[in-house]
Order: structure tokens, then sequence, then C-alpha cells
């Protein structure tokens, strides 16, 4: 891989999971807490609307060109020829299943679930979506925080 091609995809790579990494920092952090001090329905509004807005061509693109990215890495990392190559492979790997693996197989079922609800849906509806979501939330925080914090090493490797 030609090197200026290697460090633009690392560049963007590292600033596409930094930025993942905060939005899912932030949810966890703050919004689901913000949601859970909501009455029950008045949360499960909001995390329905919250999960139809997200669903935008600016989000899909850094969250998917991403994984992109650490594709192509990955494939290149294979070589083990080029600086920092375990860093890439594992930086990749982790955004690849600790990220988009885990928002398909646990968080979209929740949000599909969610997005069901119907306005008259029981106090507890809340509780129980939001602490699976915010749990699996946490692992792809700490799993876009790894990608990044692994990029930026294979950065300084060169």
């Amino acid at each position: 891989m030609n090197e200026t091609i290697r460090f633009l995809l690392l560049l963007l790579g590292t600033l596409g999971a930094g930025l993942i990494a905060g939005l899912f920092f932030i949810f966890s952090n703050t919004i689901m807490k913000s949601f859970d001090r909501l009455p029950s329905a008045s949360a499960i509004l909001a995390m329905q609307a919250i999960n139809i807005v997200i669903i935008n061509p600016l989000f899909m693109t850094v969250f998917f060109g991403t994984a992109a990215i650490c594709l192509a890495l990955l494939a290149a990392s294979l070589g083990w020829n080029m600086p920092g190559a375990l860093c890439i492979l594992l930086g990749s790997l982790i955004y690849l299943i600790g990220s988009i693996g885990v928002t398909m197989v646990c968080n979209v079922p929740l949000n599909n679930r969610m997005a069901a609800l119907p306005e008259t849906a029981p106090a507890t509806a809340w509780a129980d979506y939001s602490a699976p979501w915010t749990r699996w939330n946490h692992v792809r925080a700490v799993a876009s925080l790894l990608t990044a914090a692994l990029f930026v090493t294979a950065l300084w490797q060169d």
C-alpha cells in the first residue's frame, strides 16, 4: 500500500472512530441518563425520534465509511509489511466487531423493538430497553475509542 494512502486512511479512520466514540460516549454518559429521569412515555418518544433522525447521510458516512476504511486497512495489514500492522489489524477488527457488529446484533434489534412500542407502552418498557441498550453502547464506545488509539499508535510507528 502506498504510504500516502496508508497515512490518509489511518488519519480518516482515526477521525471517524473518534467521532463515533464521542457519539457513543455522550449517549452513555449523558443522553441515556437524562432519559432515565423522564417519565417512561417521554423517554420512549424521545428515543424513537433520535432513532429516526440519526439515520442520515452524515452519520451513515462516518459510521460505515470508517468501517470501509477499516476493511481496507485490515486487508493491507495482513501482509505484515507495513509499519504498525498489528495496531492496524487490531484496531480494524475491534471497530468492525465492537462498533459495527454490536450495533447490528444488539442495539439495532433493541431500537426496532422500541420503534414498535405504542404510546401506551407499560411504564417498565423504558427500563427494559435502556439498561441493555446502554450496556451495549458502552461496548461500542470503548471499541471505537480503542480503534482510534490503535490507529494513532500505528501513525506514530512510521
